[in-house]
């Protein structure tokens, strides 16, 4: 329990560096903690301990700790999300932040049409243009949001990437720069539909330099919970 409050001090000090280093405050940067393989009892000790927000990976280990876990709490899907699993995901998660297709979009809206809910999502962005990652190219972002935006039971609420992973986050600081220019640019455009609140971008080994670079929502796990087994 003392390791978990610690942990959780260090990353709000650590937002906190950086939110003032961009002119911001701690209190506009959002901290999802990713429960990936966390036992449902951790999870509960750090939503005793102010976490609010929880980042799951899959559909199916979310399931298995949203009724268990206790609190004013909201869950994200941080993952790449199947379109055979977005059923159940639009009834277990708040916000889906990894939007990565037309295809993904029509199915999350049929399925969000039948409840009469509306998904909250995020647009990624493959903003290293890896083949080992999902996203949109960042060239192609804002003609996918305009179509995206049609969809009646889909609420676009900004963007998420991750970039290339590098041993100094000093290295990763330019795709983060990229994506702010992004997602200020679709923020000017005002289309219909679209809210450009939130830039999550940011993990345990480099979110310091997001945030510095204009992320407001970071998705912190190992920094949090630990190395997992």
């Amino acid at each position: 329990m003392e390791t978990l409050e610690q942990n959780i001090a260090i990353v709000k000090s650590k937002i906190g560096e950086a939110a003032a280093k961009s002119g911001r405050s701690p209190e506009e940067i959002h901290l999802v903690a990713v429960t990936k393989t966390v036992p449902p009892e951790t999870v509960q000790k750090a939503v005793n301990l102010g976490i609010t927000l929880l980042g799951e990976n899959r559909v199916q280990e979310a399931g298995e700790k949203v009724d268990i876990v206790r609190g004013n709490v909201q869950w994200h899907l941080i993952g790449h999300l199947q379109k055979n699993k977005v059923k159940p995901a639009i009834k277990l998660f708040s916000m889906i932040q990894s939007l990565d297709s037309l295809g993904l979009a029509e199915e999350i809206e049929k399925r969000a049409g039948e409840i009469r809910r509306v998904m909250d999502v995020l647009i990624q962005i493959n903003i290293g243009r890896e083949e080992t990652k999902s996203g949109i190219d960042a060239d192609d972002a804002v003609e996918f949001i305009k179509k995206v935006s049609q969809l009646p039971h889909i609420k676009i609420k900004g963007l998420m990437a991750i970039p290339p992973f590098k041993e100094d986050p000093e290295e990763v600081r330019y795709y983060f720069r990229k994506m702010n220019d992004i997602f200020q640019n679709i923020k000017m455009m005002q289309i219909e539909n679209v809210e450009m609140n939130f830039l999550s971008m940011g993990m345990t080994h480099d979110f310091g330099i997001a945030i510095e670079e204009g992320s407001n929502m970071v998705r912190i796990g190992t920094g949090i919970f630990g190395k997992r087994k």
